[in-house]
């Protein structure tokens, strides 16, 4: 790989999942006043998540389904909460893990078949990216599902490292090391065969 490829890798993502993130109403999932009702994160935070699940999953079905299980997850532990930041994070943490739960499940009934083909966004936020940009999102549902994870969270959810080794269950390093890997694995996916 040339020195510069990682960095147009680096940049394509980062370009691609910004645009993503500002089609779905900016911002970063983590800001969240303190106090709010379940119903208020609700309202606030749920179709973010549920594009976050689907960046992960590719079904919308099932993005649906990770996002109401973690809601559902927050509400049996809604008293035990310290804040509403607290609750974002529990959210997003759940969703994590209730998206790798998911694509367990289909390694082993399918012995992992990669996601089918389907375009799973929606028409509008499509007919609004870039054919580079669409290649970028393509390219990403090849990516193994931890490297997926750390790239979208990293891009799309613009969180720190910190907040990615938290949300994904891994040290730092290992996001550092994750996102280099993915980004190396990204650029030969779309380099495409030698």
């Amino acid at each position: 790989m040339w020195p510069g490829q990682e960095q147009n890798a680096e940049r394509s993502v980062e370009t691609t999942l910004t645009r993503l993130r500002a089609l779905d109403g900016g911002g970063s999932i983590a800001e969240t006043p303190a106090r709010l009702t379940l119903e208020d994160l609700y309202r606030m935070h749920r179709m973010r998540l549920v594009r976050l699940a689907l960046l992960l999953v590719d079904e919308p079905a099932t993005a649906e389904d990770v996002v109401q299980e973690a809601f559902t997850g927050l509400h049996r532990h809604w008293s035990n909460l310290r804040d509403g930041a607290a609750a974002v994070g529990y959210l997003r943490t759940a969703v994590v893990n209730g998206s790798r739960s998911v694509l367990r499940r289909r390694k082993t009934a399918r012995d992992y078949t990669p996601p089918h083909a389907v375009n799973a966004r929606s028409a509008e936020s499509l007919a609004m990216l870039t054919a580079e940009h669409q290649a970028v999102v393509q390219a990403l549902s090849q990516l193994p599902p931890r490297q997926r994870e750390v790239l979208v969270l990293r891009y799309y959810g613009g969180l720190s490292e910190a907040e990615i080794a938290d949300a994904a269950g891994i040290s730092k390093g290992t996001v550092k090391s994750t996102a280099s890997r993915a980004l190396d694995a990204l650029q030969k996916i779309m380099a495409g065969p030698a």
